[in-house]
């Protein structure tokens, strides 16, 4: 499990919804329930695309892959 920033800003009526660390993961909803579950399921399918294109990118070729740390 991963854990990520998600931050939610009331405009009229709609809530928009956004990932801090991602760039591109960002989605909206009438209420702030649904700007959530939109963003929990915006963020799966970003996650789930890139490992898919970086298995296919990676197929030919010696490729290295490894965990990686960082403190903010």
């Amino acid at each position: 499990m991963r854990n990520f920033t998600a931050i939610y800003k009331k405009t009229g009526k709609w809530y928009s919804a956004w990932v801090e660390e991602i760039p591109g993961v960002n989605t909206q909803g009438k209420t702030l329930k649904e700007a959530k579950e939109n963003l929990k399921e915006a963020l799966l399918l970003t996650l789930e695309t890139n490992k898919i294109l970086t298995k296919k990118d990676s197929s030919s070729g010696k490729t290295i892959r490894e965990p990686i740390a960082v403190s903010v």
